[in-house]
C-alpha cells in the first residue's frame, strides 16, 4: 500500500518489443538509491500524442516495518492513476509532493499534456489543483478499465488496454487546447521566457486573456508555470558538477537579485539553493561510495 501523501530511474519506452529508452526527468528532488522503487514510462500510440505525454507504471517493494520516501516537484500536468482497487484523477500539484511508501504495490497511469485535460473535464482545470477526484466522475468506465489493466498478462497489454480506453473517450478537437499547450511548450523550450510579459508579447494576447487560458486549460497561473520550469533549470544547475555561482544563476534565470531567487527556490524546493546544492552533493557522494 501507499502510505500517506503529504503535500527510480525513469525511461520512455515504446510499447513495442523493440522499444528505445530515452532519459527523462520527472521532477525528483531526491533520487533515493536502492532498488525498492521502479517508475517506467511508455510512449503513447500516434492517435493519442496530442493528448498524452506518456503512460507510466510505478511499482515498489519496501522492507517490512519500514517506510521509503520520494520527494517531487511535479510538472503542470493532470494525471490519471489506475490502482488495483481504485482509480483517481490528480490535478496540478502547486507545491512539493512528498509520498511515503510502505509494503508493495503497483500503479498504472497516464500523464496528460499540459492543456489537454480541459476537453474531458469541461470546467477549469484549476479546480483540481492540489487535489484529486474519483476517475469515474470524468470517465464512467474507469473502474472497469482499471480492472482490465491489472488483469493484463504483460505491460504491453496494460498499455494497449489503457490506450483503447482513452481512444474511446476522446472529445472533439479544441483549438484553444493547442494554444495553451503551445504556450507551456514555449516556456519549457525557451529559457529566455522568464516573465509573463514575455508570453504576452510572444503570443500577442493580453495578460488577462493569458490568465484565463491558463486557469481553464493548464490548471495554474502562467507566472507559476514560468517559475516552476525555471526552478527545474535551477535544480539542473545545482545538481551539475560545476554549477553556476548563485548570483550568476539568479541573473541567468531572470531574477532581479539573488535574494529573490533564493526566496522563490526555497518556497518551491523547501531548502535554500546553497543548502540544496550541499544536500545533492552529499547524495552523490553516498551513491559513489556504494557503487
Amino acid at each position: 500500500m501507499i502510505g500517506k501523501t503529504r503535500h527510480g530511474s525513469d525511461a520512455l519506452h515504446s510499447p513495442s518489443t523493440n522499444s528505445a529508452r530515452i532519459s527523462q526527468t520527472c521532477g525528483d528532488l531526491v533520487n533515493v538509491p536502492g532498488d525498492w522503487h521502479r517508475h517506467t514510462r511508455f510512449a503513447p500510440p500516434p492517435e493519442l500524442t496530442e493528448w498524452i505525454e506518456h503512460f507510466w507504471l510505478e511499482s515498489w517493494r519496501v522492507k517490512a516495518h519500514t517506510t521509503e520516501t520520494r520527494e517531487l516537484l511535479p510538472h503542470p500536468n493532470v494525471q490519471l492513476a489506475f490502482g488495483p482497487d481504485r482509480s483517481r484523477i490528480y490535478g496540478v500539484q502547486l507545491g512539493r509532493f512528498v509520498r511515503e511508501y510502505q509494503g508493495s504495490g503497483r500503479l498504472f497511469g497516464m500523464k496528460f499534456r499540459s492543456g489537454a485535460f480541459y476537453p474531458f473535464l469541461r470546467k477549469p482545470v484549476s479546480s483540481l489543483a492540489n487535489t484529486s477526484i474519483a476517475a469515474a466522475r470524468v470517465f464512467p468506465s474507469a473502474t472497469d478499465a482499471g480492472q482490465r489493466i491489472f488483469s493484463s498478462r504483460s505491460v504491453e497489454d496494460m498499455v494497449t488496454v489503457a490506450a483503447g480506453f482513452l481512444c474511446a473517450m476522446l472529445p472533439p478537437p479544441d483549438p484553444d487546447m493547442k494554444v495553451a499547450r503551445g504556450m507551456v511548450e514555449t516556456i519549457v523550450r525557451d529559457r529566455e521566457v522568464t516573465r509573463v510579459r514575455h508570453l504576452v508579447a510572444r503570443f500577442d494576447v493580453t495578460e488577462r486573456t493569458l490568465q484565463r487560458l491558463f486557469q481553464r486549460y493548464v490548471g495554474a497561473s502562467p507566472r507559476w508555470v514560468v517559475k516552476r520550469y525555471r526552478a527545474y533549470e535551477a535544480l539542473d544547475q545545482l545538481n551539475d558538477a560545476q554549477p553556476l555561482r548563485l548570483a550568476a544563476l539568479a541573473q541567468h534565470l531572470g531574477y532581479f537579485d539573488q535574494a529573490h531567487f533564493a526566496n522563490d527556490f526555497k518556497n518551491n524546493v523547501g531548502r535554500a539553493p546553497s543548502a540544496y546544492a550541499e544536500y545533492a552533493s552529499g547524495l552523490k557522494d553516498d551513491s559513489s561510495a556504494g557503487s
